[in-house]
Order: C-alpha cells, then sequence, then structure tokens
C-alpha cells in the first residue's frame, strides 16, 4: 500500500510503513525566551538539508501571546519560506500550521502555491482551526465560530486549484468562474495536513485531509489515536500520521529518558528504540524541535544525523528508488 502521491516534498517525507525525521524552526535553544534570537537561521536550515533530514517546519504565529510562552520563529511563514525554497533543494519544506481562520484563503492558497511552484514541489501545508484566544477578537473574528470557519476556508483553497473555479455560499465570497486564481500547485494540489481536530470530527479530517499531525502521546495512547485515523480510510486506503517531539539530545548515547516538555533529554540510544516503536505503531513522520537542547545546536543536529537517521531513512530511500 502506498500513500497518495502528490508533491516531490509530500512523497519523500511520507512513505507508508517508514518513519522519517525533519527538523522545527527555529533551530536553537530559546528555553528562556519566549522569543527566539534567528541567529545562524539560514546556515542551520542549509545544515539539516545537507545532513539528510527529510523536511523542516515553520509555524504560523500572527500575533506575540505572551501568556502562550512561544513566538514561533516570529517570521511571517509563506515570506520566510519563499526565502527558504530560494536557499534549498530538496527538503520539504512544511508549515505547522496556518491557521486557517486567521487568513483570507486565497491569500493562502496563492501562497502555498506560490512556494510550491518555485520550490518545484517541496511545499506540505499543514492547517488548524487556531488555539490562541486573543488573536481572535484583535482580528475581529468570533472564536466559537473557527470550526465553521475553517471548512470554509479549507473549501475555498481546494477549490481554486480548479481552473475559474464555481464556489457558492462560502463566507469569504462567491466564484462564479468568470475570475481565477494563480498560480496553481506544482501538481494537481497542495498537500493539506489537519492539525489535532481542528474543530472537526475525525471522519471529516479523514476524508478531506492528506494527512493528519497529532501531539505527542505516550505510544500506546498514539497507537490508539493512529488505528481510529486508519479504521476510517476507504476503499483500503491510507493517510499519513506525524508528530512534533521536544528533545534535549545528551552526549552520553546510554542517557536514560527524562521528561521535558512535550519530549524527553535522552542518549542517542533510547531515541532510537523510541522511534523504532513510533514506526511500529504507525508514525510516518517526526518532528523534532531542538528549543530545550543543552548541547551545541550543530553537534546535536550532526549526532542526530551521524547515529539516529541511517536507521530510518535509507529503507525510504530505497523505497523510492523502486
Amino acid at each position: 500500500m502506498r500513500f497518495e502521491q502528490i508533491n516531490k516534498g509530500f512523497n519523500t517525507t511520507f512513505q507508508h510503513n517508514s518513519l522519517s525525521i525533519g527538523v522545527v524552526i527555529p533551530i536553537e535553544n530559546y528555553a528562556n525566551s519566549p522569543i527566539p534570537k534567528m541567529e545562524k537561521h539560514l546556515e542551520r536550515v542549509k545544515l539539516i538539508e545537507e545532513l539528510g533530514f527529510k523536511a523542516l517546519w515553520v509555524r504560523d504565529v500572527p500575533f506575540h501571546v505572551p501568556s502562550f510562552g512561544d513566538a514561533g520563529q516570529t517570521y511571517d511563514p509563506f515570506t520566510y519560506l519563499g526565502y527558504l525554497a530560494g536557499q534549498t533543494s530538496k527538503i520539504a519544506l512544511g508549515v505547522s500550521s496556518i491557521a486557517l481562520p486567521l487568513h483570507h484563503p486565497v491569500h493562502v492558497a496563492k501562497s502555498a502555491a506560490t512556494i510550491d511552484q518555485l520550490s518545484d514541489g517541496r511545499l506540505i501545508l499543514g492547517i488548524a482551526s487556531g488555539d490562541r484566544y486573543d488573536e481572535y477578537p484583535a482580528m475581529n473574528i468570533e472564536y466559537e465560530k473557527r470550526g465553521q470557519i475553517f471548512r470554509e476556508s479549507f473549501e475555498y483553497i481546494r477549490s481554486v486549484q480548479d481552473s475559474f473555479p464555481v464556489l457558492k455560499g462560502n463566507s469569504f465570497g462567491n466564484l462564479q468562474g468568470h475570475i481565477d486564481v494563480l498560480p496553481k500547485a506544482f501538481t494537481h494540489k497542495i498537500p493539506m495536513l489537519v492539525t489535532g481536530y481542528s474543530q472537526q470530527s475525525l471522519e471529516w479530517n479523514a476524508k478531506n485531509g492528506d494527512g493528519w499531525m497529532y501531539y505527542p502521546r505516550n505510544p500506546l495512547q498514539q497507537q490508539y489515536t493512529i488505528a481510529q485515523w486508519r479504521e476510517l480510510m476507504l476503499h483500503g486506503s491510507s493517510k499519513p500520521f506525524m508528530q512534533p517531539l521536544y528533545i534535549d539530545l545528551q552526549a552520553n548515547d546510554d542517557f536514560k529518558p527524562q521528561p521535558i516538555h512535550l519530549g524527553f533529554r535522552t542518549g542517542a540510544n533510547y531515541l532510537i528504540e523510541y522511534f523504532q516503536n513510533l514506526k511500529t505503531i504507525g508514525v510516518n513522520h517526526v518532528a523534532l524541535n531542538l528549543r530545550f537542547n543543552s548541547s551545541k545546536i550543530e553537534e546535536t543536529l550532526e549526532k542526530l544525523a551521524e547515529e539516529v537517521l541511517p536507521h530510518f531513512h535509507e529503507e525510504i530511500k530505497e523505497e523510492i528508488k523502486l
């Protein structure tokens, strides 16, 4: 069984019965501040591509909400990915995730397709309903209606992939078939992965999304979550599942895991074992976040590339060659 082949970024990041590893930007330790410095950000992006990580991930944080505690990479995700598209050649360009209710979908569709074209099909678009309450009144949007707005935005973005689309009854605007939105995606569509439930049923997400991003859970919980997701696939089809993970990688490979926010402090040996378990239960991609990493970032990335990636990425290369 294979996942749907959508574009280069999606196809190389998500392989059935395989696990790939990516990195969340900013690639730095900013444990003591909600705002990263973004130092050496381009050098580190180029390094993770050179080292063989499959995807980079940026986030959509329209407002800095101090109570939330994390301003993300601070840059506009689409502007930043457009810049990174011109500075890289093969790594997938992921967004995790655009809060659809906080953007007009024509701008999301046009920006996403532009980056997809400029990168020769490397964009993966995570989408979400958003969870920072303070952002909604700041944009005069009703927080309680974000689920409905999310669905209408999704429908709009999918519709404008067609030439001269027709779309009626959408609160973002009606399309009558006499105007078009350019550019189109590099292939037949932009891959869109739903984050969490996004105020929808799991059935809706399974039917409409191209994959699912969910939060780190203990392996037994995550196995049950993935089983629920995969049971909803139609006609023997399947769609990928991914999750983030915060790590603080230690120099001692035998260092036993200690919990940190949404992850753990660990040595390479346990991390390999943990990833093998994730692969077994059906996780297809892990996006590593190094916000709390205590070692030098470059040393950590190189250690991951030397000791961890070969256990997972070699099989993906072989499958693609077939």
